[in-house]
């Protein structure tokens, strides 16, 4: 818990701020047996940047990077949205949506794990031609959905009163929480991401290991394409997921995460995305430019990668 009281104390600071700041922030209402407020709609919001967080959290945990996610997204969003619209069945768009985003984490994997391609270096080759890609299976239009309705449940639908989202947002942490706690998978992730070289020396399988953190962090962010897609009811390949991949960055280190491998706290990553769009809610809400947003995030990213240099730590230990 000592891991998390630095972003959770910012996540309050925000909380704070907003409660003075904006006039029923706080407030909360049922219709029709839905949940509705400020607090669900950031949570909800949220939902598609918490679960690729989650992926990033462990590619970031094996020293890599991953700067396609929002390529991923679009490319994910993009089949689903077409192949519904086309009236191929809503199973087979969400399998073929999966599968394409499960190829690209392999695609990633591969360059990474089998040829050492440096990993921001092989991640940008699909970070550029993914959603090239997305665009030709789009026509380069936007894809608007109709029906079915289902098809927009995993975005926009509610269950138990709040938004189905947050419930695929919670099994996936659980899973994966899981996996990393009651296996020996978390403490080899670890390992790999402070000693590639010791833990293969050691016997773990760090490139198996390094080809299924990109596989996961595509899956994770196929499904957040299925939910932007799902949510807004359309496919846009130009703007789904844009920028997505440094607010997933971000999310991990403000939620304790080391760029350099080896410390990594998955809820940690959750809380470091509800900052972030705790933070988008508040400017928007103030009046304040939208342009402003980029600016703040950046002088976020420079505090965070000050914070962990070495030779600050070293000095001020």
């Amino acid at each position: 818990m000592k891991e998390l009281s630095r972003p959770l104390a910012a996540l309050a600071l925000l909380l704070i701020v907003a409660l003075f700041s904006v006039p029923g922030f706080f407030h909360l209402e049922t219709k029709d047996g839905h949940l509705y407020g400020s607090l669900v709609d950031i949570l909800n919001r949220a939902a598609p940047l918490m679960l690729a967080a989650l992926g990033m959290t462990l590619v970031i945990a094996t020293r890599g990077i991953d700067v396609s996610v929002g390529a991923v997204v679009a490319i994910s969003g993009a089949v689903a949205a077409a192949l519904v619209a086309a009236q191929q069945g809503l199973w087979v768009a969400l399998a073929a949506a999966m599968g394409a985003a499960l190829v690209c984490g392999a695609w990633n994997g591969l360059l990474v794990a089998a040829l050492g391609l440096q990993p921001i270096i092989a991640t940008l080759i699909l970070m550029v031609a993914g959603r090239g890609l997305a665009q030709l299976f789009t026509d380069g239009q936007i894809v608007t959905v109709y029906e079915p309705a289902s098809f927009f449940f995993l975005g926009s639908g509610h269950l138990l009163g709040l938004p189905f989202s947050l419930f695929v947002v919670a099994a996936m942490f659980g899973l994966t929480s899981l996996l990393m706690r009651k296996t020996a998978l978390g403490l080899f992730i670890q390992t790999v991401g402070i000693n590639p070289v010791a833990a293969r020396l050691a016997g773990v399988r760090t490139a198996a290991l390094i080809f299924l953190a990109y596989v996961f962090c595509s899956a994770c962010a196929g499904l957040s394409g299925l939910m932007i897609a799902s949510n807004i009811k359309s496919a846009d390949a130009n703007n789904a997921g844009l920028l997505l991949e440094l607010d997933a960055i971000l999310a991990v280190t403000l939620g304790g995460g080391q760029l350099t491998g080896g410390k990594f706290s998955l809820a940690g990553s959750l809380i470091g995305a509800l900052i972030i769009q705790t933070l988008s809610y508040l400017i928007y809400a103030l009046g304040v430019p939208p342009q402003v947003t980029m600016v703040v995030k950046a002088v976020v990213v420079f505090a965070v990668c000050i914070a962990q240099s070495p030779n600050l730590r070293t000095r001020s230990a």
